[in-house]
């Protein structure tokens, strides 16, 4: 299953609407029928996690603002709302852009990791998915020291692997647009301290692939890259 999002740069105003595909080999998609299931509202950078009998959506709505979303069958949709992230001290987050929403749920516990401008990544955690307060008011992920993603950061997906947890980030270290953006690993046991991977970036600078999943495939593993096209690869 593939929730993707699109536009049309020739339409105004322009608005990002949700398409989804599925496929049988993860490599040929077939577009459904009824897309775009979301077309009244904005969504972007979305990510999908499936939490009992529901699936839930986190991503970007209008001005950069984190959403929710939820469904039972991936493509009738609800919006509850956008998500209301505390400071450590329970104020409200400093009014702006707080977008790229990616969530893991372990032990009761969501965990949301969030970025400001892609300045960084910041990590608040919520048990009733209505209220959410920062770890830290500080990022816990910073662009750098590497030129690769020395300016912007975003993560895109969570896992677990071996007992330790990997997140894809895309970052970028170019000055001016359009940007080049590429895909990265960073790993932690705490969810809180990050280490990035020796292998980074996934793939080069100049291929300007970003926004990476990652899917396990058997014994091996596949990574999505986006970004005006869906392009995948099969990890050694």
């Amino acid at each position: 299953k593939m929730w993707y999002t699109g536009y049309d740069p020739d339409k105004q105003p322009l608005m990002m609407k949700l398409g989804y595909a599925t496929s049988k080999d993860g490599i040929t998609w077939t577009r459904h029928p009824q897309n775009p299931v979301i077309s009244d509202f904005w969504v972007e950078d979305i990510m999908i996690v499936r939490d009992d009998q529901r699936y839930l959506m986190f991503a970007e709505g209008a001005g950069d603002q984190a959403q929710l979303l939820e469904s039972t069958d991936g493509i009738q949709w609800k919006r509850l709302g956008t998500l209301d992230v505390r400071l450590t001290n329970g104020q409200p987050i400093p009014a702006g852009p707080y977008g790229t929403p990616t969530a893991w749920f372990e032990d009761g516990v969501w965990n949301l990791f969030y970025e400001r401008r892609d300045a960084g990544i910041w990590l608040a955690r919520s048990t009733d998915l209505k209220t959410w307060t920062n770890v830290s008011d500080e990022p816990i992920i910073k662009p750098g020291p590497e030129p690769f993603d020395s300016l912007m950061i975003a993560m895109n997906q969570v896992i677990k692997v071996n007992g330790k947890y990997v997140a894809v980030l895309h970052g970028t270290g170019s000055p001016e647009k359009p940007r080049q953006w590429c895909t990265t690993l960073f790993e932690s046991d705490d969810l809180l301290h990050w280490k990035k991977s020796v292998h980074n970036p996934l793939r080069p600078v100049t291929e300007n692939k970003s926004s990476g999943v990652l899917v396990q495939n058997g014994t091996g593993w596949r990574l999505y890259t986006m970004h005006d096209k869906v392009f995948v690869h099969e990890l050694k």
